[in-house]
């Protein structure tokens, strides 16, 4: 279509409502029809964008729609909102990018695009504005990232990964990134440490679980500490071994279905944990272990090739042979019974998704929390519960739900309500309940199992006894098998979730 150009008038606009007040984003409702063209028109359905089209009925290619296939017995096509990366008004042409399922694990970015007829500029303006309404909510749009690669994830695959299936998405959301590859163990902790905190929005890790424990300590390393752990979200987009955290806030361990996630992802206030041995200090956002799950994940690293097949190995070789970890266990005890700590959590999950990040922004002088309880060198703190664990099997505490897509250990963990789930099991159990352990952890019943004990704490010491070496496991890195001390800092981070309060896993069943 053509139409007349020049310096007194907009061609998109009707000279007949020339003086009409523009229409503002809430004049556009729910069924909002945007015409496209003599046969194709866009409307905004309840919870996805409608797209009718009569060439679809035609054999023919749709050269106006593309990444839509044709359908000669269909006429309109929907887009889940979710789905919806972006649109614009550029000339004459109305563009809409958005993510195609193409499989179950997998989403490419597509788009339609139409040249428009003459119409009212403000109108489509509006109209466009309302679409991208109902397609973020609550999340930010066109998030500024600062994207870590670590070329050595996922067994070198990772740069493949975000050049395939996460950068287009990004991209065609127009996120605003910037990438940086890591070049060694310990370099992101310097990234994170020397970031602008008011530069980036978002921290993307293309890793797996390693990446983000170094940003969370390197932007614990910040003078301004509090303040860049508030302000900058950190996200696992998954290519690694071990994606626990993409799992837990994404619901997936797809790099593409990750990246849409993180583009709608929420704002998030995430409990983080200091974990203290002597005078060193570090903070944990997944887990901490000592016992069977450490030496299964730390002591099969010669059996990486087996990919998450050995841990499970190794898990069932240590429950097998009923090895135990003695240990005195001390702990500041908030909940420890089943039913309530899954009514807290079925509270929560009826909760609505909040509509905006409510804390406030610490000032750029304050560093991390001053330690509550001091550290495991210190003596012991009065309302503290002390306990010898002779026979002690495994030793678990999680911050999030899932440690791999079929160990949902925690499922009761919620991001931000100020403890870590506790699992103790004994090491000399009958080997029958063992293995049913381990295969409850799977079918999601580890919860309700009677030798499993589970609890809410705040704090805890554990001290190994009787044994020079071993494996402590925090977010899966390796630290000293020595004596260490964990105490929650609630809410002091910051990550992006599909909800904004919750994980993507089954709660606790009973």
């Amino acid at each position: 279509m053509t139409s007349e150009s020049g310096s007194e008038g907009d061609p998109f606009k009707d000279p007949s409502v020339a003086d009409v007040q523009a229409p503002q984003l809430g004049d556009i409702p729910v069924g909002a029809t945007l015409p496209v063209g003599r046969s194709a028109s866009l409307t905004l359905g309840t919870d996805s964008l409608i797209v009718l089209d009569e060439d679809f009925g035609e054999s023919k290619s749709a050269a106006n729609c593309c990444g839509l296939l044709p359908n000669k017995n269909k006429t309109t096509r929907s887009i889940p909102f979710y789905n919806i990366l972006w649109a614009e008004l550029s000339e004459s042409e109305i563009t809409i990018r958005y993510a195609r399922t193409v499989s179950k694990e997998t989403v490419r970015v597509a788009y339609i695009n139409y040249t428009m007829e003459k119409t009212d500029r403000a109108f489509v303006d509006a109209w466009i504005e309302r679409l991208l309404d109902r397609a973020y909510g609550a999340s930010q749009r066109q998030k500024r990232m600062k994207l870590l690669v670590n070329p050595f994830g996922g067994q070198g695959s990772a740069q493949k990964l975000y050049v395939r299936d996460i950068e287009p998405i990004l991209a065609a959301a127009r996120c605003e990134i910037d990438v940086e590859r890591t070049k060694y163990s310990g370099h992101a902790v310097e990234i994170a440490r020397d970031l602008d905190t008011d530069a980036f929005d978002v921290i993307a890790c293309c890793s797996g679980d390693g990446v983000p424990h170094e940003v969370f300590n390197g932007l614990a390393k910040k003078k301004d500490a509090a303040r860049a752990l508030t302000k900058l979200a950190v996200v696992n987009l998954p290519c690694g071994s071990g994606n626990a955290m993409s799992w837990n806030l994404n619901g997936t361990g797809s790099p593409s279905l990750a990246a849409l996630a993180v583009v709608k992802g929420l704002r998030t206030p995430l409990d983080l944990i200091s974990i203290t041995q002597g005078d060193r200090r570090t903070l944990s956002f997944l887990s901490q272990a000592v016992g069977i799950v450490a030496e299964s994940d730390l002591g099969t690293e010669n059996l990486r090739w087996l990919g998450s097949v050995r841990f499970t190995y190794g898990f069932l070789v240590r429950l097998l042979g009923k090895t135990v970890y003695p240990a005195d266990i001390a702990v500041k005890l908030e909940v420890d019974d089943k039913v309530a700590i899954r009514n807290a959590y079925k509270a929560e999950s009826e909760r609505p998704p909040p509509t905006h990040d409510s804390r406030p922004i610490p000032s750029p002088t304050d560093g991390l929390p001053a330690l509550k309880y001091g550290t495991a060198t210190d003596p012991l703190p009065a309302d503290w519960q002390l306990v010898p664990h002779d026979n002690l099997g495994n030793f678990y505490a999680g911050n999030m739900a899932y440690m791999s897509p079929d160990a949902n250990f925690f499922s009761a963990a919620l991001p931000s309500d100020g403890c870590m789930d506790l699992v103790r099991i004994a090491g000399d159990i009958p080997r029958k309940a063992a293995v049913q352990s381990l295969l409850a952890v799977e079918s999601g019943a580890f919860y309700s199992m009677p030798l499993v004990h589970y609890a809410k704490v705040s704090a805890y010491r554990i001290v190994p006894k009787n044994q020079a070496h071993g494996y402590v496991s925090i977010d899966g890195e390796r630290i000293p098998f020595e004596p260490f001390q964990a105490e929650v800092h609630r809410g002091l981070g910051t990550v992006l979730s599909r909800t904004g309060h919750m994980y993507e896993a089954e709660g606790p069943r009973l």
